[in-house]
């Protein structure tokens, strides 16, 4: 850490100086315009920087299938709007995992193709882009899907129980959206600026939108195991079925507290989906002992299906506790 004074000059405007290796490191120099961005207390300084691409080279000679998608999917979130990915020659199987990361991401489409590279580009104009808004959507979409996982178990519905599973690519390309867009506040000011929602802010979405993403995967869960049991007992199911309106409520009441503009409100809500979690404890209890009764290989599925439901309402109560630090007097 260094310090500078602050002086006066003109008789009204304070200045202060700039130490000289990080301006050296920045290309700041004599003339060089400067950008600064109050954050409460805080003034946040950095080099202004042209509205340019950011290009990044990935040498892909090593990778394949799924490390490779994954690779990409990285520098995607790492902010990267070009990605040029490199090799002597990039095979079929490179292509095709290429495309398959492409299309796992939002806006983003293959500009150029040769024999030795492939470079793709986020398409999606920044400004166009709202962590607020793509949790919302992840909300809405992982709520319908553990709702309609329940619908495909209770009614022995098999399509139903396929489009929850097909339904989970839409929350995780949400997912990566909102990854991108926290990271990038993370390294700029000015990102943050054009959301119009503070650091702080974008980490309490990017925390609960990893849990709406696990909620996610618990219906596809059920869905999996749906497709595999015939009919349940009719008593069983409507044990299931009251489950599920707890933890669906549980959800409803933390997001609602994570939305929520005033303190007091976030707060009445955030603790009340807090102590319906624990509620939930002592009803997966009740159900457990239920499915002792039942067929081994039944029970056991069956089991696991409430086990999903119970660690929905635990994510839900994890937004609620984000919820409830959000709305706390900050330091």
């Amino acid at each position: 850490m260094e310090t500078r004074k602050v002086q006066v000059t003109g008789g009204a405007t304070y200045t202060v100086s700039l130490p000289k290796e990080w301006a050296t490191e920045n290309g700041v120099e004599a003339g060089s315009t400067v950008e600064f961005y109050p954050e409460d207390d805080a003034l946040l300084l950095t080099p202004r920087r042209e509205g340019e691409h950011q290009e990044g080279t990935l040498d892909v000679s090593d990778l394949a299938g799924n490390q490779l998608t994954r690779a990409v999917m990285t520098m995607y979130v790492s902010g990267f709007d070009i990605i040029r990915l490199t090799a002597d020659r990039i095979s079929t199987e490179q292509r095709r995992a290429i495309r398959d990361a492409t299309q796992s991401l939002v806006g983003v489409e293959v500009l150029s193709e040769t024999t030795d590279s492939v470079v793709i580009q986020d398409l999606l104009d920044s400004a166009e882009l709202s962590i607020v808004n793509a949790v919302s959507r992840m909300r809405l979409i992982a709520e319908s899907m553990l709702e309609d996982a329940l619908s495909a178990l209770v009614e022995n519905d098999d399509d139903m129980a396929a489009d929850v599973i097909q339904r989970d690519d839409d929350v995780d390309r949400l997912f990566l959206v909102v990854s991108r867009i926290f990271r990038a506040t993370l390294r700029s000011p000015a990102a943050a600026e054009e959301l119009g929602v503070s650091r702080e802010d974008c980490f309490d979405y990017h925390s609960s939108a990893r849990q709406l993403e696990r909620v996610a995967d618990h219906a596809v869960k059920i869905s999996q195991l749906a497709l595999k049991l015939e009919d349940i007992p009719s008593e069983v199911a409507d044990a299931l079925v009251a489950l599920y309106e707890d933890v669906d409520e549980v959800l409803e009441k933390s997001m609602n507290a994570l939305d929520a503009e005033e303190p007091e409100r976030a707060n009445e809500l955030g603790h009340d989906a807090r102590q319906a979690v624990l509620e939930i404890d002592e009803h997966t209890r009740r159900i457990d002992d239920r499915l002792r009764d039942l067929d081994p290989v039944e029970a056991q599925s069956l089991g696991l299906i409430v086990d999903s439901l119970s660690r929905c309402a635990d994510y839900g109560g994890n937004v609620a506790e984000t919820a409830l630090q959000k709305a706390a007097p900050r330091p």
